[in-house]
């Protein structure tokens, strides 16, 4: 799966994730500046393999690209220094990093950057002179889970910086000779061969074990490949890049999850973004009658695959009810999607199947797909990519300063031109918005559309909640008026019928 993200890079496509990490000046400490930021990354660099590890592709495509300790490797070409264009307000932060993640990262590097942003200067929230830091890694070295873990390895969890036990161990290697590349590849065929006995048992076991639940029985099946509806955000993708980030108090999102049993913050967020495309959609004139789907990422990251680099995801597609009208239906409707999407997809993770594709075949078909930009001209995979990833609940400082707001980023492809990331962090919850100008020309449009769902689905939440409790109060006034009413027994049973038949009405409803 790595390996992958390389093969879909294109120049139209470059394959990093990254993020915008705002920092306000009335909560950096004195001195704070570019000097004590490359000061900082240089004494943490031993706390992740992805700072000084570059790639090694293997001639031919003969097998999967591997990494090497850079024998070249310079912190300056990693960490540039820029100023916000004049007037130094969010609408230049959002372009500036849509311009940075517009360019491939350097593959004779390693995968990843880290700009220092000055001149924060009109960005609402944040003091005159603040900064930010804009990142980028590529794909093929983290997943979200991973990105998060390099980041807190910079950061600290208090103004005070915290020191880094033992000795860096790292040793540089040199460059492999082509001919000690392809010897490399066929020992991999070898390993491959062995292996696929074992991944054969698992996927057989994991379909029959999924097939036998009762509760793949009682649930409707999820949206299949290529069964979404075609959308202006499945076209060819522009070089480009669009970004916007939003957030929001998640406190409100929490609050939300009482008001359907069982649902999730991630199916609340989903209903959110589902409110907002829908609404979006509707101001252009373009909402389909069929409803969207997403493609949502699972991490199958485990306790011990902590602090590794690389992707362990697997995914599951959600259908997002964009063709309900009413918030809390909508959210009803998602809440019961993802749960029979996660059961089906808890056969295999995705990434087991693409070890066993040789990779030869694996590389030939990505960059055919990706070159001939097929991606755009036939029927969508799925509509949208959400991808939710928990961020830290406490403030993280940087060299000292404390860190105001945070924003994801991840790459875009032909026929899948949209793509929000979900980050939570310290009482927050923000929405990074990443598509093209061709197809989301007005990106704080959209911005205001999530925003709007949000709060429509607080109303719908409340006057749920105001009826429930006006219910109540009739039960507790014609329970005090039972005491003298001589009929007070025959009418509690025609109460508690009337109960029954709302009860029933509600689950033939559900």
């Amino acid at each position: 799966m790595d390996a992958t993200f390389l093969y879909l890079e294109s120049e139209h496509s470059p394959m990093a994730i990254g993020g915008i990490y705002t920092i306000n000046a009335a909560d950096a400490p004195p001195g704070f500046g570019y000097a004590s930021w490359h000061a900082l990354v240089g004494g943490r660099l031993q706390c992740s393999k992805v700072f000084r590890q570059r790639l090694v592709e293997v001639p031919w495509g003969l097998s999967h690209p591997y990494w090497i300790n850079d024998p070249a490797f310079d912190l300056d070409v990693h960490l540039p220094r820029l100023a916000l264009p004049e007037p130094g307000g969010e609408d230049e932060l959002m372009q500036l990093a849509a311009d940075i993640w517009s360019r491939e990262l350097d593959r004779e590097r390693p995968l990843w950057e880290l700009n220092f942003v000055e001149g924060l200067d009109t960005v609402p929230g944040l003091a005159p002179g603040s900064c930010a830091l804009i990142t980028r890694v590529h794909h093929a070295s983290v997943d979200g889970g991973a990105a998060t873990e390099m980041m807190t390895a910079l950061l600290d969890l208090s103004p005070q910086l915290r020191q880094i036990e033992g000795e860096d161990e790292w040793k540089a290697e040199d460059l492999p000779s082509t001919l000690g590349l392809i010897t490399r590849s066929w020992g991999n065929i070898g390993h491959k061969a062995l292996d696929l006995a074992g991944f054969v048992g698992k996927a057989a076991s994991g379909t029959i074990r999924v097939q036998g639940d009762k509760r793949i029985r009682r649930l409707n099946p999820p949206p299949r490949l290529m069964s979404a509806p075609p959308s202006v955000f499945n076209g060819p993708i522009a070089s480009r890049r669009m970004y916007r980030g939003m957030d929001f108090d998640f406190n409100r999102v929490k609050a939300l999850r009482s008001a359907v049993p069982g649902a999730t913050v991630n199916d609340v967020i989903l209903s959110v973004c589902a409110g907002g495309l829908r609404s979006y959609r509707s101001h252009n004139d373009l909402l389909p009658v069929k409803a969207l789907v997403a493609m949502a990422p699972i991490s199958v990251r485990e306790q011990r695959q902590k602090g590794e680099e690389g992707n362990q995801v697997s995914a599951m597609l959600v259908g997002l009810a964009t063709d309900m009208e009413n918030p809390l239906e909508r959210l009803r409707c998602i809440h019961d999607n993802t749960q029979s999407s996660k059961i089906h997809s808890s056969a295999i993770p995705a990434n087991l199947i693409t070890e066993f594709i040789p990779s030869e075949t694996l590389a030939a078909a990505a960059r055919v797909y990706t070159r001939t930009r097929l991606g755009g001209h036939h029927r969508p995979f799925f509509n949208v990519t959400i991808t939710n990833v928990p961020g830290p609940p406490v403030p993280l400082y940087v060299a000292g300063a404390k860190i105001s707001r945070i924003y994801g980023m991840a790459p875009i492809l032909d026929g899948l031109g949209l793509l929000l990331v979900i980050f939570s962090y310290a009482g927050r919850i923000s929405i990074g918005i990443t598509s093209c100008q061709d197809m989301v020309p007005d990106p704080e449009k959209l911005a205001e559309c999530f925003e709007q769902s949000l709060n429509d689905l607080e109303d719908a939440a409340g006057q749920l909640e105001l009826q429930s409790a006006d219910r109540e109060n009739r039960v507790d006034t014609r329970a005090a008026s039972d005491e003298d009413d001589p009929l007070g027994e025959f009418h509690a049973a025609a109460r508690a019928l009337d109960a029954a038949i709302e009860s029933l009405e509600g689950e033939e409803d559900s």
